[in-house]
């Protein structure tokens, strides 16, 4: 079936003088009508929409600007072109700042005209060709590239990729690619587990081969940036690398943003990767040093209370000086006033750190579990990522950010690990003991019906932990596997899968960014 021709109405005084423009136009398929003022214009605006208005300023009668002002109110989501002869910055502000859809200056070729018309109404569904046209070219090397991944960072480049093309494919509405991507993300996760298992002991016993680890962040990152003005230290609790991604575009505007991948730690939770970053040091360093803080340590308790003093410790390990810190957690944006004056009172005092943990998205995670309503926001990635970016754009920590490009302040943004879409259960068994993460659990005599589904160990040192209790296994899920426990089968299959959770092995829950942000020149 032949498409229906687009219908633009071309508004100018002068329009007799512009029959090549409306000619040529219509040899590219659009149908032009052509009026001399803004009332005729409006009266044909009223009777029937049109896809495009190209609106000239300087008329008779009704300016241009006058007309694109009756039309906002009427129709608030038609699109216009302004063009004019003026070049004032006063008009194209004032055009800019009434919406209007692009600018062109007379005299505007037809090839000018026809490039604006085009971009507007047909732009896109030509960016969701192109897009469609890069994957299936790209479609090929990511299957190699899958196959032959062997290295810590093969891995990382690769799920990279994929979270890049399943942000351009959902984007341009290409939900039949979408889903070839997430098979790729699939068969991603299934060799990624296997791999981990066999590298990630190697890993604790040689830092030599191993990548950028949780430890590794301040002393590679944070402490190269404390010359000069205050830095910023933001680390945004349970953050996926998709997440950050759609977050970025916010920040593109203050800063210039350069973008590093790292490994959390296992177990990817807070107790362990987000200590580990603040301390610098591993779960059995940090024992060792202060044995009657880990005594105190669960799974998803108020296990970080000491994350100011560990990062005070380790940036005096490493600057051999004390620096100045001021660390603050928020939990909810409703602190936001009062979070803002301390920070802002900090700096005034010259601190050298400002250190800043928000916990909204592993709220949201533990939330959505428990949440119908939340569960409905948050039914996948692609809708998490939509909540992420419209929480952000009124957060906080945006207008913490935005504040800090304005005073010239570097910013070292991270998260301690990401997330997983858990769909299927691995039933284990085990004593009451046990703790009660269901992508991870230490205990006496600990076993999962299925040890395809899961990294299991007795010895603490593959996981750098300290020594447990005689019989003590380690054991984290794979791929999307929740533990269920044999008694509860039904229970647990109810409630958490569809889950997003967190502390076993994935690309998604070990890859994540470390974003350093040098501010943009105002």
């Amino acid at each position: 079936m032949a498409r229906t021709a687009r219908r633009i109405l071309w508004v100018d005084d002068e329009i007799d003088l512009l029959k090549p423009h409306l000619l040529f136009l219509e040899q590219r398929g659009y149908q032009v009508d052509a009026v001399a003022n803004g009332d005729d214009a409006l009266s044909l605006l009223r009777g029937s929409p049109y896809d495009l208005v190209l609106l000239d300023e300087q008329m008779p009668g009704l300016r241009g600007l006058e007309v694109l002002e009756i039309l906002r109110r009427e129709d608030p989501h038609a699109r216009v072109v302004m063009i004019t002869k003026s070049e004032e910055d006063r008009t194209m502000t004032e055009a800019i700042g009434r919406r209007v859809d692009d600018y062109l200056v007379k005299p505007a070729s037809p090839l000018q005209v026809l490039s604006a018309v085009t971009r507007i109404l047909e732009g896109s569904s030509i960016r969701q060709q192109q897009v469609a046209q890069d994957f299936a070219a790209r479609w090929p090397a990511l299957g190699r590239l899958r196959e032959d991944a062997e290295e810590a960072e093969d891995f990382a480049a690769l799920y990279s990729e994929l979270v890049d093309w399943h942000i351009r494919l959902e984007s341009a509405g290409e939900d039949g690619l979408l889903e070839t991507v997430e098979a790729l993300l699939t068969d991603l996760r299934r060799d990624f587990g296997p791999w981990i298992r066999e590298v990630y002991p190697e890993w604790m016993a040689d830092r030599e081969g191993s990548p950028l680890l949780s430890p590794d962040l301040v002393s590679h990152f944070l402490v190269p940036r404390l010359e000069g003005k205050p830095v910023l230290f933001v680390v945004l609790d349970c953050m996926r690398l998709d997440q950050w991604r759609v977050m970025l575009p916010l920040l593109t505007p203050y800063f210039e943003v350069d973008e590093v991948l790292h490994y959390s730690i296992l177990p990817t939770a807070t107790p362990y990767s987000r200590n580990a970053i603040f301390s610098g040091q591993f779960p059995d360093e940090i024992a060792r040093d202060r044995p009657e803080w880990w005594s105190k340590f669960d799974d998803e308790g108020s296990l970080n209370d000491f994350e100011d003093q560990l990062l005070d410790e380790q940036l005096r390990r490493e600057m051999g000086r004390t620096v100045t810190t001021h660390y603050e957690k928020v939990f909810s944006d409703r602190e936001g006033e009062h979070v803002r004056g301390r920070v802002h009172s900090a700096l005034g005092r010259g601190t050298e750190v400002v250190a800043l943990v928000f916990n909204f998205m592993d709220v949201l995670i533990h939330s959505r579990s428990e949440s119908p309503i939340f569960m409905e926001m948050a039914r996948d990635e692609r809708s998490l990522r939509h909540l992420t970016r419209s929480w952000f754009e009124r957060s906080t920590l945006f207008h913490l950010l935005r504040e800090a490009s304005a005073q010239g302040l570097r910013v070292v943004l991270t998260t301690d690990h990401g997330s997983i879409l858990c769909r299927r259960p691995t039933t284990v068994f085990a004593r009451r003991d046990a703790t009660s993460n269901l992508r991870y659990k230490f205990g006496q005599d600990l076993r999962a019906e299925d040890p395809s589904t899961v990294f299991s160990t007795r010895d603490p040192e593959d996981l750098r932990l300290p020594p447990g209790r005689l019989g003590m296994s380690y054991v984290l899920t794979l791929e999307d596997y929740y533990m269920v426990y044999p008694t509860k089968l039904r229970e647990y299959q109810a409630r958490y899968r569809d889950a997003f959770l967190h502390g076993g092995i994935t690309p998604e829950e070990m890859i994540v960014p470390v974003a350093l942000m040098e501010p943009r020149a105002r």
